[in-house]
């Protein structure tokens, strides 16, 4: 175990993580930054990135992030593997302890850990990661132009994602686990009032298929029913 000291102390090796070292290592604040449990965040298990300046072509997720991360270096961020477990904000400076007992004192802590997608937990959704199946519509929606595709949720978000995809999809399902919407009232109302968006109540994913790319889904209705079908 060791102490170290650092004037700005980065928590997340996303796009705010990196995009964070490099202005601060270029303003010769030494930072350290936490690269976490998944090193490039979210994007680098998506497949073609399109809408991130700079990439007029597109660009691979994971290359995307090894480029911010070798950007970062550069101007003399100081990663590090591992997470952060403990960060006592009660005095100055703050004190930060990570998962292999190190300690770090720093002036500034810039907590950058983004978010992480909600997966149904099916065997195949792995495989199609990036072949059909994805956490963000924003992100891959626009290869999703014209075809017919589904939601799983009743949330805000999985409302929101319909509704982005409403205007791409020539139909969007929106699966929906309970008879009910748990969204807000607005948000329920845009989705029923789209004509091309048809949800789908007491309805479970069971499983995916395909070959080389996702083709459809195996639905179970009325789950908790004697109507199943």
């Amino acid at each position: 175990m060791f102490t170290s000291k650092t004037k700005c102390l980065i928590i997340g090796s996303g796009p705010a993580g990196y995009t964070a070292a490099i202005y601060a290592s270029r303003a010769n604040m030494e930072p350290i930054l936490y690269e976490g449990t998944q090193p490039g965040g979210q994007l680098t298990t998506t497949s073609e990135v399109e809408n991130f300046p700079g990439y007029p072509e597109g660009v691979m997720g994971s290359q995307l992030m090894d480029d911010l991360r070798r950007q970062a270096e550069r101007f003399g961020t100081q990663l590090r593997q591992g997470t952060v477990t403990a960060v006592n904000f009660d005095e100055r400076p703050f004190k930060i302890t990570d998962d292999s007992g190190d300690t770090v004192t720093a002036d500034t802590v810039i907590i950058a850990t983004g978010a992480s997608a909600k997966y149904l937990g099916l065997p195949d959704e792995s495989r199609f990661a990036g072949l059909g199946v994805s956490a963000c519509a924003t992100c891959d929606g626009f290869f999703y132009r014209g075809r017919t595709v589904a939601v799983v949720g009743g949330g805000d978000t999985a409302c929101e994602e319909a509704l982005y995809l409403s205007n791409l999809a020539k139909k969007v399902y929106l699966i929906v686990r309970k008879d009910y919407l748990r969204a807000s009232k607005v948000m329920q109302k845009r989705v029923f009032d789209k004509d091309n968006i048809e949800v789908c109540f007491e309805t479970v994913t069971k499983g995916l298929f395909g070959t080389e790319f996702l083709e459809g889904a195996h639905l179970l209705q009325f789950a908790n029913t004697e109507q199943q079908r």
